[in-house]
C-alpha cells in the first residue's frame, strides 16, 4: 500500500486508520494499492480521511469521532446508532453518522461514472473511534458494501479483502486515470510503483475524461461531535477498566507505527516538490488544466450571433476551463464551454446558432475570442458542450481539428 498524503486528517480517528494503512508498508504483499490521505475529491461533500484505490476495488474511508469509547457499538445504516445501549444523540438531527459517510462514497462512485472511469466496485468504511470493541451491523447493510469497524490494522485488511471483488484486474494506465480523476492536483505514482502496488500491466479501455478543476482547500474542520444520553456510574464502571486495558495496548501499537510511519512521511515531505496540475491523457493527448470559472452572464461571455441569441433566451450558467497541450513540441491552448439552457429544445435552437459558419461563438477565458479556432460541440440534456483549440499566442487551423474532437471529452468544470 502506498500512501499518498494530501492534507489533514478530517476526523481525529482519522490517525488511526492512517497509522493502519502504514502498518501494510509499500508493495503488494498484503493488499497493495494507492491510499489519497485527507482527499476531497470534486463533488464531493466532504474531506475524507481516506480513498484506497485497490486493484480491485476503491474503498472511501470516513472517519467518525464518538463521544466516548464503547464495549459495543449498534451502527444501521436506517436507525439510532446505539453506544452499549444507549442510544447515540446526533444535536443536527441526523439518524446517524453513516449517512454523510454513504453520501460521501455515493458522490465518489458518481464521480468516476460521470468521468467515464472503467467500473470498478466502490465501498463505504466508516471508520470509528476512540476506540469500539464491537460494532453490530445489519446483514443488509453488509450486503451493501458498508463496513462501520474501529480501524485497526486486521480489521481494515478483512474489509478491504472482502469489498475489492472485482472480476477484471485495474491496469496501471487506468489506475493513473482514476487516481487523476480522484485527486486532480499531484502527480500519480510511476509505472513500476504501479506495478509493485499490484496493478496489472495488461491494457485497460481508455479513461474518457477527468476533471480538472483544482481540488476544494481541506478545512481543519472535524466533524460535529455527538452526544449520548448520559449514562450512570455503575454502567460506567462495569466496562471502564477492561476497556481501558485494551485502549492503552490499541494507543501503544498505534503510537510506535506512527512513529515510523511519520518519521518516513516527513522525510520524504520535505523533499518533494510542490504538487503540480495532473496530466489527463484523452486518446493518446495529454491535457494539463490551466485555469477554470463558472460565470451567470451567458451572453457577457460570447460575441456575434451567438451572443444575440443568448440575450433573447434563457441560459442558467456558463462553465468553461482552459487546458494546454502540445502539437509535435508546439503548444495549444484548449478552452472547453459548457452552458446550460433551459430545455432540449432550446438546446438543439442553441447548437444550430453555434454550428452555423461565422456565427460568433464563446470567448475565451482572458474575454477574448479564440481567433480562427478549430471547433466542434455537442449536446447532452439542457447543456450545449463547446471546444476550441488555437495555437499558444496565435491563431488555430485545420490541424487542429483532431485536438478540439479530443478536449470536447474533458468537463468544463
Amino acid at each position: 500500500m502506498r500512501l499518498i498524503r494530501l492534507g489533514a486528517e478530517p476526523s481525529a480517528v482519522g490517525a488511526d486508520v492512517r497509522a493502519a494503512l502504514t502498518t501494510w508498508g509499500v508493495g503488494n504483499e498484503i493488499v497493495g494499492g494507492v491510499a489519497l490521505l485527507g482527499v476531497q475529491p470534486p463533488d464531493c461533500p466532504r474531506a475524507l480521511d481516506a480513498v484506497v484505490v485497490l486493484p480491485r476495488g476503491v474503498l472511501v474511508i470516513v472517519g467518525v469521532d464518538l463521544p466516548d469509547p464503547a464495549v459495543r457499538l449498534e451502527a444501521p445504516l436506517a436507525g439510532q446508532w446505539k453506544i452499549d445501549g444507549w442510544p447515540l444523540v446526533s444535536p443536527d438531527g441526523t439518524p446517524n453518522p453513516a449517512t454523510e459517510a454513504v453520501e460521501a462514497a455515493t458522490a465518489v462512485a458518481h464521480r468516476i461514472q460521470a468521468m467515464r472511469a472503467e467500473p470498478l466496485p466502490v465501498s463505504t468504511v466508516v471508520a470509528v473511534g476512540p476506540f469500539v470493541k464491537q460494532v453490530v451491523q445489519p446483514t443488509v447493510d453488509l450486503n451493501r458494501g458498508v463496513r462501520v469497524l474501529h480501524p485497526k490494522p486486521t480489521s481494515l485488511i478483512s474489509a478491504a479483502r472482502e469489498l475489492a471483488t472485482s472480476s477484471l484486474p485495474c491496469g496501471v494506465e487506468h489506475a493513473a486515470r482514476l487516481l487523476a480523476v480522484l485527486s486532480p492536483t499531484g502527480t500519480p505514482p510511476k509505472v513500476p510503483e504501479l506495478l509493485a502496488e499490484g496493478f496489472s500491466d495488461a491494457v485497460t479501455p481508455d479513461l474518457a475524461s477527468a476533471s480538472t478543476m483544482l481540488i476544494p482547500k481541506i478545512t481543519d474542520a472535524r466533524p460535529k461531535a455527538r452526544k449520548r444520553l448520559p449514562t450512570t456510574f455503575s454502567q460506567w464502571s462495569v466496562w471502564a477498566a477492561g476497556a481501558a486495558l485494551v485502549v492503552i495496548l490499541v494507543v501503544f501499537v498505534l503510537v510506535m507505527s506512527l512513529r515510523d510511519g511519520d518519521d518516513t512521511a516527513s522525510a520524504t515531505a520535505s523533499s518533494a516538490p510542490p504538487p503540480q496540475p495532473t496530466t489527463v491523457v484523452v486518446d493518446g493527448t495529454s491535457f494539463t488544466p490551466v485555469t477554470a470559472r463558472k460565470d451567470n452572464d451567458c451572453a457577457g461571455q460570447a460575441y456575434g450571433d451567438v451572443k444575440a441569441w443568448l440575450i433573447a433566451n434563457e441560459c442558467r450558467d456558463v462553465q468553461r476551463a482552459q487546458y494546454e497541450t502540445a502539437i509535435n513540441g508546439k503548444k495549444v491552448t484548449v478552452v472547453v464551454s459548457a452552458l446550460d439552457v433551459v430545455d432540449g429544445p432550446s438546446a438543439q435552437a442553441f447548437h444550430g446558432v453555434i454550428m452555423a459558419p461565422g456565427s460568433g461563438g464563446i470567448n475565451g477565458l482572458d474575454g477574448k475570442p479564440l481567433e480562427r479556432a478549430a471547433f466542434t460541440s455537442s449536446i447532452k440534456g439542457t447543456r450545449v458542450y463547446i471546444a476550441q483549440a488555437v495555437w499558444s499566442g496565435g491563431a488555430g487551423d485545420p490541424t487542429l481539428d483532431a485536438v478540439a474532437k479530443q478536449a470536447l471529452r474533458l468537463p468544463a468544470q
